[in-house]
């Protein structure tokens, strides 16, 4: 276990074997699971010291930041100047890089990478295995659903990035592709293994390669209603 002198941590529960790097802070009611790394340096730092041990990384270290009541899954790896939210929960080996913030009560899923300078948030449910990449922005209360990969560049590998904004309320299936650049509206549903090529507007479902409207939002929750009643 390493602890850094300059954390703050009260009232936080470890679970076993933690890491904990820079002045990291930790909302209190938190819990991190074993073998859980927070405050991991960036590579661009790492690679310029020529010592490569915890004590060293824990100097070069901007820290994070973790709000109150969350629970850090084990084997995750939470980088520096991240900010997660109150209530925000990780799954197990979840990767989260350096810049990126996520809303209150917002769960990452076991094995998803979130890969930096991305913008999540509140109420919103990444499950597992999904891929977002530098410059995603997720609005509020979306829910993506396991093995969704977003991506940010549209002729790799070139040196233009361009980042998916997904709306408040949408819905995003099991393996479905959001390519570079794409604006996903509000209350939008992404059908399982559809590809995005362009901007969807708000209250639309989608579903193809590639993806095409196939009816309204309102249609989708009627169909829903029923399905769910057995009816």
């Amino acid at each position: 276990m390493y602890l850094s002198k300059k954390a703050i941590l009260s009232g936080v529960s470890l679970e076993g074997d933690i890491t904990i790097l820079g002045p990291t802070f930790i909302g209190r009611g938190s819990t991190l699971g074993i073998y859980s790394i927070v405050g991991y340096p960036s590579f661009s730092k790492i690679n310029d010291i020529e010592e490569k041990n915890y004590q060293a990384y824990d100097e070069i270290s901007e820290g994070s930041r973790i709000g109150e009541k969350a629970f850090i899954r084990s084997h995750s790896v939470i980088y520096e100047r991240v900010r997660i939210g109150n209530r925000v929960q990780t799954g197990h080996a979840v990767l989260i890089r350096e810049d990126t913030e996520i809303g209150d009560n917002t769960v990452v899923g076991t094995h998803s990478i979130v890969d930096g300078h991305v913008k999540i948030g509140e109420n919103t449910s990444i499950q597992s295995g999904s891929y977002i990449p530098p410059e995603s922005v997720i609005g509020n209360r979306v829910f993506l659903a396991p093995f969704v990969v977003i991506t940010n560049d549209k002729y790799p590998a070139s040196k233009r990035l361009l980042g998916v904004i997904i709306g408040d309320n949408a819905v995003i299936g099991a393996n479905s592709v959001l390519i570079s650049g794409v604006k996903i509206g509000e209350n939008t549903v992404i059908a399982s293994g559809a590809v995005v090529t362009k901007d969807i507007p708000p209250g639309k479902v989608v579903l193809g390669v590639p993806a095409h409207v196939v009816m309204d939002r309102d249609e989708y929750e009627e169909k829903k209603r029923i399905y769910e009643s057995g009816a």
